[in-house]
């Protein structure tokens, strides 16, 4: 999904339809206000009602995290870089992500807005459940947990610097993503599993175009 130009301004147009276009937005800290407490109470539940053990709830609670990262990589590898010569498929991929390249610098359609998200939620909550029983209580805590670091990461690497000279690779894979090779980079919130697939930039011979990084950084409030 390649565009003759990356727009620094405005946001892409989804639905003709003014209340379908709202649904397409959300700002962080309500998709977190709506998960967290989720989180919360699963893991208190996997440990006062199911009666598994704080080491047990953890270690499964950890999977989920780690189990995330997967699942980010697969997603946006095959998904929503999907290439087809379907108008429909393209139109979802473009309503999934194509447009967050167009249009880089548009805060609100980082994260699954609130109606789409919850459903798909409650869709992989009940086949984990159907896999995992009582561990789902566990395991989807961290799986959810591991989806708002990724959005959240995401947004700090459009905003920001990184904080960490350690972080840097993080943030250039993905600034090369956008401007260099949409087809390698597919890790945010890490890069493993671009490592492990051979997706991964090779950072030493890329050259650091600090023009093009801007390009696609949020514009600072005066």
């Amino acid at each position: 999904m390649e565009f003759d130009k990356i727009h620094n301004k405005g946001q892409a147009r989804l639905f003709k339809n003014d209340y379908l276009e709202m649904l397409t937005k959300a700002h962080p800290l309500v998709i977190w206000s709506m998960y967290l407490p989720v989180i919360v109470l699963m893991l208190y539940y996997s440990n006062v009602r199911l009666n598994f053990s704080i080491s047990r709830v953890v270690l499964v609670f950890l999977g989920g995290i780690f189990f995330w990262t997967f699942f980010e990589y697969l997603a946006h590898r095959f998904i929503f870089h999907w290439v087809s010569e379907n108008p429909r498929i393209q139109k979802i991929s473009y309503t999934l992500h194509g447009n967050h390249h167009h249009y880089p610098r548009d805060k609100q359609r980082l994260f699954m807005p609130p109606v789409p998200s919850i459903i798909i939620a409650s869709a992989i909550f009940g086949l984990m459940y159907l896999i995992m029983r009582g561990y789902a209580f566990m395991f989807f805590p961290g799986f959810m947990l591991g989806y708002l670091i990724y959005g959240s990461m995401h947004y700090a690497i459009h905003a920001w610097n990184p904080p960490f000279k350690w972080m840097k690779p993080l943030w250039r894979n993905h600034h090369l993503h956008h401007y260099k090779d949409e087809h390698n980079g597919f890790g945010v919130s890490s890069t493993l599993w671009d490592l492990v697939f051979g997706t991964m930039f090779d950072l030493k011979k890329e050259k650091e175009d600090k023009e093009k990084v801007q390009e696609l950084m949020y514009q600072k409030k005066k």
